[in-house]
């Protein structure tokens, strides 16, 4: 599309090469791609560097990673990803209507919910998600974020929490200023495939109580296993 606008796609990794390179290349060569590392030990920063991302170091953390490369980007649109969720094909016309809407800048978007696997158990799990999106407006980290630069900062951005910096987003923008986009992301199955689909959909509902219970995100971390 001639003329689209430019976005600032922040990526926060943590020994992720074996994901990055299928990311990386489903976006647009146009776009400005900040990878920003945690400490990786597995030459995923130098991937990044090779595959054209702009890298950026940072202590572990996702919510610190993805408020340094916020506070790093340089356009008026940024798309939050993770380095394990793929979009689908034709995913940057759907960001462009979005972002070309009459209220696009005042409200955040994000992708449908999908997993690369495909067992019983991933479509349920896709089943679910899409139910808490419809009913409580909440969807997580791994379905990407797309928000124009002033909303983010209007709200607050991402605090430099452990874990759980995706509900704690999404909970000030509220239901009015989120939307979900007509295409899907894929991510990877892994951990749910090794910690177990009905544990590790257990421990993410418990931690998400936790959470609204004002447990300290460190204690949720250290119950996650991040």
């Amino acid at each position: 599309m001639t003329g689209r606008p430019r976005l600032s796609i922040i990526i926060p990794t943590l020994n992720a090469a074996g994901d990055l390179p299928a990311v990386l290349a489903a976006l647009d060569p146009g776009d400005e791609v900040i990878v920003v590392d945690g400490g990786s030990t597995d030459g995923g920063p130098a991937l990044a560097r090779s595959l054209g991302a702009i890298v950026l170091d940072s202590p572990p953390g996702r919510g610190g990673q993805l408020a340094t490369g916020a506070e790093a980007a340089t356009a008026d649109w940024w798309l939050f990803l993770h380095a394990d969720t793929v979009p689908a094909p034709g995913w940057r016309d759907t960001v462009d209507r979005h972002i070309q809407a009459p209220n696009g800048a005042r409200t955040a978007a994000f992708f449908r919910f999908r997993l690369d696997h495909p067992s019983v158990q991933a479509r349920r799990l896709e089943r679910l998600v899409a139910a808490r999106v419809a009913l409580f407006s909440l969807p997580y980290g791994d379905q990407g974020l797309l928000i124009h630069r002033d909303l983010y900062r209007a709200v607050g951005g991402y605090r430099r929490l452990p874990l759980m910096e995706d509900v704690d987003l999404v909970w000030r923008l509220g239901r009015s200023r989120l939307t979900q986009l007509d295409i899907a992301a894929t991510t990877s199955a892994r951990r749910w495939r090794q910690g177990g689909w009905l544990r590790r959909s257990a421990l993410n509902l418990l931690c998400l109580a936790l959470f609204r219970l004002g447990t300290p995100t460190p204690l949720i971390a250290r119950l996650y296993g991040r």
